[in-house]
């Protein structure tokens, strides 16, 4: 299968693990860029900013490209306007056997709608006079009815960014390192920034993110120094510390998400998920602080079912799959 991806210049976490995973998969002789992502293409960014960097991933980039009629399908990576500009500028060069793909990775609920949020509504209904082919979601609610082009693709792993994390022993016991983008977080913050080790390891209220001083590669060594971490939606239903907690092997107590995701993890299998109006959260950490063989056991399975269901080449194979059956 042969893929044009036109992606944004800037940072969206659904569209770099995407394109590690299609790189993984494709190859550059497969997989074609015709902006520079310098991003993808050099490792000069730390994480989470190097999630679609890939080796050799700069031999995709063909900025004169002229044959269009070679493409299986074309992919719009991100609901950000440079990404449907770029896609404007060549949409008309696409001939009718090419599949026209958008990944909507943005944190609205409506397909498309972040475009609107950055102030170029426009660009969307101006890419529909030929309608996409098929639509991924990040932000695909539940309970919420959908045309039937449109599937799930929530965040995922590249498994790149966290393989090589030091595995350094627990040092702290409950860690939100979060900034307040949702109620819910502010309201867990207001529960347990006085208990356990929280003030003293930086879970408490009004954290700003310019302070943080736990960045990069250092951030993923101190979450896995954590006996439990906690998730709470923030933006958008779904956050990375949602798949970074299991990549690593840590154990999660979480909000249960308000999207749909395929081959979710289990309650009491892979993590444990508190009552919506967090009655339950000391309880929780309480019980998983003082049952340690648990709590591993738990953080192991959930690193194993993230691994397989989870990572950028399982994404990836998702929209491949999509593609390839509307090819036949």
């Amino acid at each position: 299968m042969n893929i044009l991806f036109i992606g944004s210049a800037k940072f969206d976490y659904l569209q770099d693990i995407l394109f590690s995973g299609l790189f993984k998969k494709l190859g550059s002789k497969n997989l074609t860029t015709i902006n520079f992502h310098k991003n993808y293409f050099l490792p000069l960014k730390s994480y989470p900013k190097n999630m679609g960097y890939e080796g050799r991933s700069l031999l995709t980039f063909s900025p004169f490209l002229s044959n269009f009629k070679k493409f299986d399908a074309v992919i719009v990576g991100s609901a950000k306007p440079d990404a449907f500009e770029s896609y404007h500028q060549i949409k008309h060069k696409i001939p009718e056997h090419c599949i026209t793909v958008f990944v909507d990775g943005g944190d609205r609920s409506g397909i498309g709608e972040d475009l609107k949020r950055l102030g170029r509504e426009e660009l969307y209904p101006k890419a529909t006079d030929r309608p996409f082919d098929l639509i991924f979601k990040r932000e695909y609610l539940k309970e919420t009815t959908y045309p039937d082009n449109v599937f799930p693709l929530p965040f995922g792993v590249n498994f790149n960014t966290t393989n090589h994390i030091k595995r350094l022993p627990p040092k702290y016991d409950v860690t939100f390192w979060a900034v307040e983008s949702h109620p819910i977080r502010t309201k867990a913050l207001q529960i347990i920034q006085n208990q356990y080790d929280c003030q003293s390891n930086g879970t408490k209220l009004n954290q700003n993110f310019k302070d943080y001083n736990r960045k990069g590669d250092f951030y993923l060594e101190e979450l896995y120094r954590s006996r439990v971490v906690l998730n709470f939606r923030g933006g958008g239903w779904d956050t990375m510390r949602y798949w970074e907690a299991p990549a690593l092997g840590c154990f999660m107590i979480s909000q249960k998400p308000g999207i749909v995701i395929p081959d979710e993890f289990k309650d009491g299998e892979h993590l444990v998920y508190v009552k919506e109006d967090l009655s339950n959260l000391e309880e929780l950490c309480d019980y998983y602080l003082n049952h340690d063989q648990a709590r591993l056991e738990i953080a192991d399975r959930a690193k194993e079912h993230t691994a397989k269901y989870h990572s950028d080449i399982a994404r990836a194979h998702k929209v491949l799959s999509e593609i390839e059956r509307l090819k036949q």
